[in-house]
Parts: C-alpha cells; sequence; structure tokens
C-alpha cells in the first residue's frame, strides 16, 4: 500500500491522504473543518484541478465561494440520514446526498491493516450532535483492482436514532477525469456511459449500454451549471435479488479511459442511482433503503448496524476488462469447494425432458442414458414427493410411493451402481397453503404482515429467524442426504414474498433483511455439517444471481429458458454475472430434432457448466453420440475453463442478435469461443485480432470433431470467417497463438 500526505489550501484547505493499492488510485481529504471527503476512487491519478473545474467556461472572481461551497456539501465517504435532521443543503427530491448525520460527521482516524487477503483500512468518523460513530471498512485484494467494504453505523448517543438510509459506496464526481493533459472540457453527453444488466424469467443476463443523456440525464442543452431532481436509478424491493437487474453495474469515461464497476453482495433489496449534485454526478450504492424498500432501522443507544457489502473495482473504460477482474475476485471471495475445481457433468431430468412429473419406471432408463453419455451427477427434480399435482401443497418434502414403489432411495442406489452421485430438488424457503405443516406452526414461523400471512402463488414463505422453521429445514437436509445418499440439491425458490415482514422488526423492510442474514447464517451451517455437498442456487432459473448466494452456493441455475435458440444470448452473456465454472446452461436435445439441434445445445453449455437434460434414451443413436461426443470435448476442457475469463469479439449477446460470439480466456494464452448463428447472412466474421494483436493464430473446431467445412482463419485480416449453411448452426474453437 503506497501512502502520501499533503496539505493543499486549494480548492479548500485541507490534508490529503493518497493511497494507490493495487492499481486503485484512493485520495481522502480531511477539511480545516475535521469533515473526511472521498475526493478521487480511480485507476487515473488525481489530479485536484479536476475537483473545481467548472462545467462550462471559467471561474469569476466573485462565485469562487461557490465552489468551496459545493465542495463542502459533497464527497461524503459515507452518506447516513436519520429521521428527524434537517438537511440544508439543495438535494432536490429523493436523492441520496447531503445527508443527515451524513454531512456532519468529523473524522476520527484511519488504521492502515493488513490481512490475508491484502490490504484493509478502517476508517472512523463521529458526529457529536446525533451521537452517531461510523466505522468503514475497505478490504483490498492482491493483485486486483477491486475493494470489499461496509460501514457500520453506531449509536453512542443518549436517545434512539432511526436509520433511514446508509450507503455501502457513495462517490461524487464519477465524470471529474479527462485524458491526462487534457485541459479540455467534454461533456457528460459525450464521454459517459452505463452498463445495466437487465434480468428477468427466461430472459436473464440482457446487458444494455447507454450515455447518461439516454436516460435522461443530459447536459449538453445547457451547457453550463445545473442541479436536478432527475437520477438514473436501479433498484430490487424484494427476495427476489435478480428479477429486473443482476445486483451489479458498470461506469464508462471515455474521455479519461476510466471504468468503475460494482457488485452489491446481498441477497435481497437493494438500490443504485446515478445523479448530479453541484455540477458533478455521483453514485450512490446501497442495500434496502425506506423509499425504495420499505425500510427502515432503530438504533437505541449502544445499538449498531451494519451495511450490506459491496465489491467496486477500477479499470480502462473496458467492461470487458471489469468483468474479467470481477470474475477473478468472485473466486478470490467464494467458499473453497471441490464442485468448482471438478466442475462435474449434471444431468437433470427436469427441462424439456419429465417437467416434474418422475416416476421410477421413467427414471431407470434416463439414469443408463446419462451414465452412458458421461455425466457425473444425475439430480431428480420436482415432484418426487408428491402423488399428483404438487404446487400447492409442497413443504413436508416426504417420498412419493406412488411415484416410487420401492421408496426413492431405489432410485438413488441405482444412480450411484451407474458411478454417478445423485440429486434431489427441494424449495425449502416455502410451504404449499395446503401443506398439512403449514396448519400446525404458528404464524410466527411465516412472513406476515398487517397480521395475515403473506401469500405467494398459492405459497407461503418461512421466516428463518424462527426455531422451529431452523429445525424443520435442517431435519429435510439430514433426511435426504442420509437416507438417500445424495450429494447434491437443486435448492429452487419459486415465489416473490415482496417488502418483507412485520414481525419482530422495525419496518417489513427489516423483517425482512434479517430472514436474509438468518438463511445465509443456516446455509454456512449445512456448509459446515456437509462441505462436500453440491446445493445448486435456483431462482426460477436466475432470478436471485448474487454473490451474496454465489459466495457460498457453488453453482447457479441461469434461466428456465425452455427454447434452446434463445438460451444462447443467456449462454453467452452468462459470464458476465457469474463466474464460467458457477454457471449452468441447460443442454437439451428435441425428441425429434436434428444433428445441428444437438451441437447447438450443446454448445451453448460447454464454455460453463453442462446442465444436461432432454429425453437421451428416445433419441437417435447420432444425436446420442453428439450429445456424449461433446461432454467428453467438455472434460477435456474443464480445467482450463475454471481459471478463464470471458471474452466477447462481437459485443455483448442480445435476443435479437442472429450472430453471436462468445469466449473463455485461459491462463496459458487459449481462447476457447463458442460462436452461433440464429438466422442473418450465412457468411459472417469473427475479428480476433483484439485479443492476439500481431501474432498469429491457429483455430481448430473441437466441437463438433467432424463439423465441416464452415470455417477459415484469415491471416490478413485477423478474423475467424464463417460459412453456417443452416439457419441454426453453432461451433465450439480453440483459438491459440502460433
Amino acid at each position: 500500500m503506497e501512502k502520501h500526505v499533503e496539505q493543499i489550501t486549494t480548492p479548500i484547505p485541507a490534508t490529503l491522504y493518497s493511497y494507490c493499492v493495487n492499481g486503485i488510485h484512493l485520495v481522502f481529504g480531511v477539511t480545516a473543518d475535521g469533515e473526511l471527503k472521498l475526493f478521487h476512487f480511480s485507476n487515473a491519478e488525481f489530479d485536484r484541478e479536476n475537483l473545481c473545474r467548472k462545467p462550462c467556461g471559467e471561474w469569476k472572481e466573485e462565485e469562487k465561494h461557490w465552489r468551496e461551497n459545493f465542495i463542502r456539501e459533497a464527497f461524503q465517504l459515507v452518506q447516513v440520514n436519520f429521521s428527524g435532521y434537517n438537511r440544508p443543503y439543495e438535494k432536490h427530491g429523493n436523492k441520496y446526498i447531503a445527508t443527515a448525520p451524513g454531512y456532519l460527521l468529523k473524522y476520527s482516524d484511519i488504521r492502515e491493516e493488513r490481512t490475508a487477503e491484502g490490504d484493509r483500512l478502517v476508517i472512523t468518523q463521529k458526529d457529536e450532535v446525533t451521537g452517531a460513530r461510523v466505522e468503514s471498512v475497505l478490504q483490498f485484494y492482491d493483485g486486483l483492482p477491486i475493494v470489499r467494504m461496509y460501514h457500520t453505523v453506531f449509536n453512542d448517543g443518549q436517545e434512539e436514532q432511526t436509520l433511514e438510509y446508509i450507503s455501502t459506496f457513495s462517490y461524487t464526481g464519477i465524470e471529474k477525469e479527462h485524458r491526462q493533459n487534457d485541459p479540455s472540457y467534454v461533456s457528460s453527453d459525450e464521454k459517459m456511459t452505463v452498463v445495466i444488466p437487465h434480468n428477468g424469467w427466461q430472459k436473464e443476463l440482457t446487458l444494455k449500454k447507454y450515455r447518461f443523456a439516454d436516460l435522461g440525464m443530459g447536459q449538453s442543452q445547457t451547457k453550463c451549471y445545473q442541479r436536478t431532481s432527475k437520477t438514473i436509478e436501479v433498484t430490487n424491493t424484494g427476495n427476489w435479488s435478480a428479477k429486473e437487474y443482476l445486483p451489479l453495474g458498470y461506469i464508462g469515461n471515455s474521455a479519461a479511459d476510466t471504468g468503475l464497476f460494482f457488485q452489491i453482495e446481498h441477497s435481497g433489496s437493494w438500490h443504485y442511482e446515478i445523479g448530479d449534485q453541484n455540477g458533478h454526478f455521483y453514485l450512490a450504492v446501497s442495500g434496502p433503503t425506506e423509499t425504495q424498500s420499505h425500510w427502515f432501522k432503530n438504533l437505541k443507544p449502544g445499538e449498531s448496524f451494519t451495511t450490506v457489502p459491496a465489491a467496486v473495482g477500477v479499470c480502462h473504460d473496458d467492461f470487458e476488462e471489469a468483468i474479467g477482474i470481477l470474475t477473478n475476485y468472485r473466486r478470490r471471495i467464494r467458499r473453497p469447494n471441490q464442485d468448482n475445481e471438478k466442475l462435474p457433468v449434471i444431468f437433470n431430468d427436469y427441462m424439456n425432458c419429465l417437467f416434474g412429473d418422475p416416476t421410477t419406471e421413467k427414471e431407470l432408463p434416463l439414469i443408463d442414458a446419462a451414465a452412458k453419455a458421461g455425466c457425473e451427477y444425475f439430480v431428480i427434480d420436482a415432484g418426487w414427493y408428491a402423488d399428483g399435482n404438487w404446487w400447492d401443497s409442497v413443504g413436508e418434502w416426504k417420498e412419493s410411493r406412488k411415484r416410487f414403489p420401492n421408496g426413492v432411495s431405489e432410485v438413488t442406489d441405482y444412480i450411484r451402481s451407474k458411478g454417478m452421485v445423485p440429486g434431489v430438488w427441494l424449495e425449502l424457503e416455502v410451504m404449499g397453503i395446503y401443506c398439512k405443516k403449514a396448519e400446525i406452526l404458528p404464524d410466527e414461523c411465516f412472513f406476515l404482515r398487517h397480521g395475515r400471512r403473506v401469500y405467494d402463488r398459492s405459497r407461503y414463505q418461512l421466516d428463518f429467524r424462527h426455531p422451529l422453521v431452523i429445525e424443520h429445514v435442517t431435519e429435510v437436509i439430514d433426511r435426504v442426504v442420509r437416507e438417500y445418499g445424495v450429494g447434491y440439491i437443486k435448492m429452487d425458490y419459486n415465489i416473490e414474498p415482496g417488502i418483507g415482514t412485520e414481525v419482530d422488526a422495525d419496518s417489513v423492510g427489516d423483517g425482512l433483511l434479517q430472514h436474509e442474514r438468518a438463511y445465509l447464517a443456516w446455509l454456512d451451517g449445512i456448509y459446515r455439517k456437509y462441505p462436500d455437498l453440491v446445493i445448486e442456487n435456483c431462482s426460477s432459473g436466475g432470478l436471485r444471481m448474487d454473490y451474496a448466494m454465489l459466495a457460498r452456493n457453488s453453482i447457479q441455475s441461469t434461466s428456465d429458458q425452455e427454447d434452446y435458440r434463445y438460451y444462447a444470448t443467456i449462454a453467452a452473456n452468462a459470464a458476465a454475472g457469474v463466474t464460467p465454472e458457477q454457471a449452468a446452461i441447460w443442454s437439451y436435445p428435441l425428441r425429434d430434432g436434428t444433428k445441428e439441434e444437438v451441437i447447438f445445445n450443446m454448445v451453448n453449455a460447454m464454455l460453463l457448466r453442462i446442465h444436461q437434460s432432454g429425453h437421451l434414451a428416445e433419441i437417435s443413436k447420432e444425436r446420442f453420440d453428439l450429445v456424449k461426443e461433446g461432454i467428453d470435448c467438455y472434460k477435456t476442457i474443464r480445467q482450463d475453463l475454471k481459471e478463464g475469463v470471458p471474452f466477447w469479439p462481437l459485443g455483448l449477446a442480445d435476443n435479437e442478435d442472429t450472430h453471436l460470439a462468445a469466449g473463455i480466456r485461459v491462463p496459458s494464452g487459449k481462447i476457447y469461443l463458442a460462436v452461433w448463428r440464429r438466422g442473418g447472412e450465412d457468411t459472417f466474421r469473427v475479428p480476433l485480432q483484439s485479443a492476439y494483436p500481431g501474432k498469429q493464430l491457429k483455430v481448430s473446431c473441437i466441437y463438433p470433431e467432424n463439423g465441416g467445412e464452415v470455417f477459415r482463419y484469415e491471416e490478413e485480416s485477423g478474423d475467424l470467417v464463417l460459412r453456417f449453411p443452416e439457419t441454426y448452426m453453432a461451433r465450439l474453437f480453440a483459438v491459440s497463438p502460433v
């Protein structure tokens, strides 16, 4: 950790504490009034002139005091808002700026520490008026330009305080950098962009890039200082953390070639916004809020609250570079486990196969076929616990003897006899409204609002703070592990209980956050008891794709998309949201499809985690052989994939794209590249020279082995030229420098 301290008199008198940690340039300022400022957080070096650059023209002498006031009003390290205190500065609307006691906090100290992960800063601020003390932890990771941060606010006063908002990351001046030695002003309309990862059921991982101006934050019409009530807001409220957006974002500044990216590590409500303040843009990132999430927390004297964590990193203005850093960071914070080391192939009987209607008779031929194809896990999906329709009666998780006359253990034993690890589907966080146990448990075991149980889709939401709930769900895990010998659980979650619960909580959002933290604590306990158990994180596909869950669970369901052609979009973009070795992608050959349909299905999954399904026992030998060949090929490259980072030579994929390409760069220098055609021209190009500037390349089609004469590498242009004669085709390539 490099550190430099200096005294400055302009633009305001302050002591600057400058740090350079793993390529992150941070500058804190302590003003003459004792206020702590975060002046700089970037991959670019600090230029103090950018703090006081006027958006247009030059400052007149009589305007200099405005400039100083602008700086005093902003740049807080953490925004904290208690009820009942004035916010005197101009804030306009719902913006999370000029919070109180946020603007009242005074610097106390900075501690520099060393941990197993890397350097750490612990910063303390205090406010004598409210009695607030805020301790901020910034944990760095050796070799990565990223910091994980969280804050704890303590009530050291004599009165109870109500916390309405606290940021995890707050940074003013995200637009302030310019290229070194370039004094010209470049408007934000020209240089500032944001990537927002849209998400939704069966349409996960749709990432879109916008100019600030496209989202209503334009400045070019005024060409001068402005402050508005507008913000760019991205919010999740509820227990599906990714039902509309992934909890991450990226901001690029093309004029300075700088990028700022972040990941909110929380499985519930969260919020981030981009707004303007005194001629600067700011970013505010947080967990739940009162305005957006119905959350507030009462702090009695001596009590404290800790924010949800977020990771924030810096890079050049390159989204792909940002995701590469995030990928390696995600591996660093993840629970060590064998699943992400070995990347076994999973067969699951659900998608385009049994669709929640399993029986012993149906499973046995599938088990034979899955073993023959080379699968290493076999998962019995939904329905094993009910004689008939099961949606609104789930909750006891006891086997159906009608479906499995000799019990589920007969089938799991058969799975093991074929050399595979058995698994089952569970949805432990809910009980159907007609579940017998739901009639016995007290109301306090469930989410309540207005004195009544919360319904969603004929299900109740269990509250993991209640000891009877913990007793129930732990008994189910113990039983399926010990009686059936399962080593894999697909843990699904198919409801959204909304804003939270009023039971033993200051606010319904507070109840939701307490429940979510209790669920994670329970999950940690399960892994301590069964360290080799694999738990798949599934929430109607990818609707809880976050790194509170994925720092624990080793594998993520990416989608319930039933059309393999649209699944290609999700597969191409999956590594933006999840490490490749955690991203489970369905491959489900149709009963009566074609060779190219099988190949397309397999290519979807082969750079991530193969989640095999489909009626493998009923398809033709020729098509089955293509499945087996794909799995065999995957086993030769999977040890590379677990160390690779994503690469998009045609840009991020969209459902409207006719040609897609996504790759994984691995440490050896090789790239594994998947290419798809979904209509459009039969001949198209994929540029490769950006990955290997000035080098000759060797390109080979590794799946299928006999893929036809469908490609050539053009040395002069550095393009991979493809001719896919059929409308829907895909191939997998290996690319390496000669």
